[in-house]
């Protein structure tokens, strides 16, 4: 009884005052346990014995004890971020790109600010945010309205405050700055210097009426050609319309006709090429040779020097027939005229010349302010095109001897030109590796054919309309299609530069380039592929020309010969009926 006195027995759960926490949640959780009524089991009394006491057992509870659960550590506090406002389109300024970012998560916020940004990463993010500005001004400036006159645009900028033109600006330029300016002010938000500019501008508009509407109609966009030229252009369309349907009905025939096959008028064409020998020599002048030329009918031939005469040749045998003396400075390209005996001769002293075959002066052709380059007639013969090194190419009357265009485009100075079979376009070419194709019936400059690295020196039309060739200092040949308006094919020609380029005249079954490396070579005018390389030269090469029969091709040097390539087969001349 003792031992019960000590350990008295308990009815109740044995709970740990030290495990109880004071929470709230721990007192709801035990009340929420259901407490069923427990049996104690009261240990069997035994008698005391004199050696040893056996305490009591305690008693067993049949419920397991609750889980407590541990409490939560409390949630550290997220420092404060500073970001930097983004502007927005419509002028606002914003402090996140959007509302999710107020929502991230403690240790990403928080590690936005443990690193530093390297002077590297600020540089790009300030090019990047640049970029990104100079695109939305670019964007507002499309869409706004902006006067196409230019008077219209100066008045703007007046008002505005703004200068009304800088030093060699142009019209379309000045617009543009008009644009730049309106789309920076309307993302600034002066908008109100805008309106109040347009508001003064359409009452000037009222205040004047017609008169203003009147002038403003009359500002040309265009430089206003004289009546000459209206009627040149007008004769020019009618010849090449005729021409052109003269062609247009050949080619019909021939691709109706089965008895006639162009494959085999080629085959003839190029078997006669490959025959092609040395023929003559003759010495042409004292000073290199710079060009040459066939007559219409093929019975002389014109050379130019670097002595500033001219001289004519009959032909076969090269026989002097006559010497033109009147440039002052070297000459540097002659052509005879497709419809007479005419010749024209260019030369550095900034003139050409138009010679009888006697040697007696026609015309002269004085505008140029630099020295000329190439030349060559029109095919209807009443106009003649010059080239210069004042960037500039001109169309001149034969007759009356008047500048009837002058042209510009060119960058660099123009070196060749090229008139196409028809008469109604004129192809140029110059050192700034371009090449030109104008519209001679309206003024404009229909294709510019990008290609050539270096310098553009040759240039000729295909007789079949849409072919033209090009050779430069870049030693290649170009062939571009102009239907295509591309390049078609590129003819690495030659081992250095190409100083002339020039298509078969009756029908283009074969084209002849010459070189500065002292050959000529003639490639197939179907697949541009050689034929015959013509070696003799001692110097560069630095004109050619193909008779009108295709009996022989003539080369000029700068070793001051003259020589004379013709076919071994002249007897079988006739042997094909070619058309």
């Amino acid at each position: 009884m003792a031992a019960e006195e000590e350990n008295p027995v308990s009815t109740s759960l044995p709970v740990s005052s030290a495990a109880v926490p004071d929470s709230q949640a721990l007192i709801s959780t035990i009340e929420a346990t259901p407490s069923q009524p427990v049996q104690p089991i009261i240990p069997p009394v035994i008698p005391p014995m004199v050696s040893a006491v056996v305490p009591p057992i305690a008693p067993i509870s049949t419920i397991p004890p609750p889980q407590v659960p541990a409490p939560l550590a409390p949630l550290p506090v997220r420092p404060p971020v500073f970001k930097p406002p983004v502007p927005a389109q419509n002028g606002e300024v914003r402090t996140s790109d959007s509302e999710s970012d107020r929502d991230e998560p403690g240790p990403t916020r928080a590690s936005a600010v443990e690193y530093e940004i390297s002077e590297e990463s600020r540089q790009v993010r300030e090019r990047q945010e640049k970029a990104k500005q100079d695109l939305l001004m670019k964007r507002r400036a499309a869409v706004l309205a902006v006067p196409t006159n230019d008077m219209a645009v100066r008045a703007r900028l007046r008002r505005l405050g703004e200068p009304i033109t800088f030093f060699g600006e142009r019209e379309m330029e000045r617009r543009d700055r008009l644009r730049m300016l309106m789309a920076k002010l309307d993302s600034e938000g002066q908008l109100d210097r805008l309106m109040k500019a347009l508001e003064e501008e359409e009452a000037a508009a009222t205040a004047t009426g017609a008169d203003v509407e009147e002038e403003m109609l009359q500002y040309p966009f265009y430089t206003e050609g004289s009546k000459a030229l209206l009627d040149a252009r007008i004769d020019i369309a009618k010849y090449s319309i005729a021409k052109a349907a003269k062609r247009l009905q050949q080619a019909q025939r021939r691709r109706d006709n089965p008895d006639e096959s162009i494959d085999d008028e080629i085959d003839y064409a190029l078997k006669k090429v490959e025959s092609l020998y040395l023929d003559c020599t003759e010495s042409g002048d004292d000073r290199p040779l710079s060009g040459c030329s066939y007559s219409h009918d093929g019975n002389l031939l014109a050379t130019s020097s670097l002595s500033g005469v001219v001289k004519i040749w009959s032909m076969p045998r090269l026989q002097k027939f006559s010497a033109l003396k009147g440039h002052t400075e070297r000459a540097t390209d002659v052509t005879f005229s497709p419809v007479s005996n005419h010749v024209a001769t260019s030369s550095a002293d900034r003139t050409a010349r138009l010679w009888n075959t006697d040697g007696s002066l026609l015309n002269t052709f004085q505008g140029h302010l630099d020295r000329l380059a190439r030349m060559a007639f029109h095919p209807s013969g009443k106009y003649l095109g010059t080239t210069s090194f004042d960037k500039t190419w001109r169309l001149w009357d034969v007759d009356t001897g008047v500048e009837l265009l002058l042209q510009e485009g060119h960058s660099r100075s123009v070196y060749g030109i090229a008139f196409h079979p028809d008469g109604s376009l004129a192809a140029s070419c110059g050192l700034d590796a371009l090449a030109r194709v104008w519209d001679l019936r309206t003024g404009r400059s229909i294709l510019a054919l990008e290609g050539h690295v270096k310098p553009v020196l040759g240039i000729s039309f295909s007789p079949n309309g849409y072919h033209l060739a090009t050779g430069g200092e870049d030693n290649t040949c170009r062939i571009w299609d102009l239907r295509k308006r591309k390049s078609l094919y590129v003819i690495p020609a030659h081992s250095n530069l190409i100083s002339q380029v020039k298509f078969e005249p009756q029908e283009g079954y074969f084209l002849v380039t010459g070189s500065y490396d002292m050959t000529v070579k003639v490639w197939s005018g179907r697949d541009f592929k050689l034929v015959k390389s013509l070696s003799g030269h001692e110097a560069k090469v630095t004109s050619l020309d193909i008779h009108p029969d295709e009996q022989s091709i003539a080369t000029v040097s700068h070793d001051r010969w003259i020589k004379l390539w013709s076919t071994r087969n002249k007897g079988d001349e006739h042997a094909m009926d070619v058309d």
